[in-house]
C-alpha cells in the first residue's frame, strides 16, 4: 500500500495516548490514516494495512464514503435549505468537514458533532475553538436520549425545526445486541417533519468474502464491525421517504461526475430519507 497523502494535523497539545490507546486500534484513527491524516498511532496503521491487504480497494471505499458525505451536506444545505446538522460518529477532523461545507453555503448553519472517542473530542475542540455555530460533544450513539438532551445540542439545534441527522459509517459498529433499530426509532421520532436522515453502512451483498474478512480484522479493534444487507440497512430509515436514487452503493448516490469503472466494487451502501 502506498502511503496516503498527508493532511494537516489538528493534534491538540494536551492529548497524550493512554496505554490502552497505544495497544488497541481505534477505528476513528484507522479511518484518519486511510484518508491520509496524521492523527493515528502505529497500532492503527498496522491494523489498517491489514485491512488493505484483505481489500486493496479499502482506501477507495473510505474515500467514497467521505465524498458521499460532501455531496449530502451540499445537497441538504443548498437544495433543501437545511441549516441544522447533527453528525453522530463524526470521527477525527479531516479536510472539508460538514461545518466547513455547509457554512460556506449558509454561514448561520449550526453543526453538532458527536463521538464517543475522547481523542476525537480533543481534536474537534481544538479545530472548533473559534466557531460559535459548531461544537463537538462526547456521547455514544447507543444512548440516543443522552445525545438529544445534551445542553450543547439543545443550545445549537432547534428540534422544532428540520434537522439533518448524519450516521455515516457508524451503524455497522453497533451490534444487534445493542438494538440499533430501537436506537434509530428514538432518533427518528425526535426529529420534526421535514428532517433528513443520511446513512452509510458496510454491506456483504456485493463482495461477501472480502467484507467478512474485514469483519474479522475489525473484531480485533476497539469497535468490532457488522456488515448488514440492503434490506437491513433500509429498515433504519423507517417510514422516511427515500430521496432519489434511494439506498445505493455510495458512488452512485447523486454523483457529480461519472463514477470510475471500479466503483462497482465499493461495498458501502448510502442513502438519504426525509421525514414526512
Amino acid at each position: 500500500m502506498a502511503e496516503p497523502t498527508e493532511l494537516p494535523s489538528v493534534r491538540p497539545e494536551q492529548w497524550r495516548p493512554s496505554e490502552f490507546e497505544e495497544r488497541t486500534p481505534s477505528v476513528a484513527r484507522m479511518y484518519d490514516y486511510l484518508l491520509g491524516g496524521k492523527d493515528n498511532l502505529g497500532v492503527d496503521r498496522e491494523r489498517a494495512r491489514e485491512a488493505v491487504g484483505a481489500d486493496p480497494l479499502f482506501p477507495r471505499v473510505v474515500r467514497e464514503n467521505r465524498a458521499f458525505l460532501g455531496r449530502v451536506a451540499r445537497f441538504l444545505a443548498e437544495e433543501r435549505g437545511i441549516d441544522q446538522f447533527l453528525d453522530i460518529g463524526t470521527g477525527l477532523p479531516t479536510n472539508d468537514n460538514v461545518h466547513q461545507i455547509v457554512q460556506r453555503i449558509n454561514p448561520d448553519a449550526s453543526v453538532v458533532y458527536v463521538d464517543n472517542d475522547p481523542v476525537v473530542l480533543a481534536h474537534g475542540r481544538a479545530l472548533l475553538a473559534d466557531n460559535q455555530r459548531t461544537t463537538v460533544i462526547q456521547a455514544d450513539l447507543r444512548d440516543p436520549g443522552a445525545i438529544l438532551a445534551h445542553p450543547d445540542v439543545r443550545r445549537l439545534l432547534d428540534l422544532d425545526r428540520p434537522v439533518a441527522l448524519l450516521l455515516l459509517a457508524i451503524l455497522h459498529f453497533v451490534p444487534d445486541a445493542a438494538e440499533p433499530h430501537a436506537i434509530l426509532d428514538e432518533l427518528r421520532d425526535a426529529l420534526p417533519s421535514g428532517s433528513y436522515l443520511a446513512i452509510t453502512h458496510g454491506s456483504p451483498d456485493l463482495r461477501p468474502d472480502v467484507v467478512h474478512r474485514l469483519e474479522e480484522i475489525y473484531s480485533r479493534t476497539a469497535s468490532p464491525a457488522l456488515a448488514r444487507s440492503h434490506e437491513d440497512v433500509l429498515r433504519f430509515f423507517g417510514d422516511f421517504e427515500m430521496i432519489d436514487p434511494g439506498l445505493v452503493w455510495v458512488p452512485w448516490w447523486r454523483p457529480e461526475e461519472e463514477p470510475a469503472d471500479d466503483s462497482d466494487l465499493v461495498w458501502f451502501l448510502g442513502g438519504v430519507g426525509r421525514k414526512p
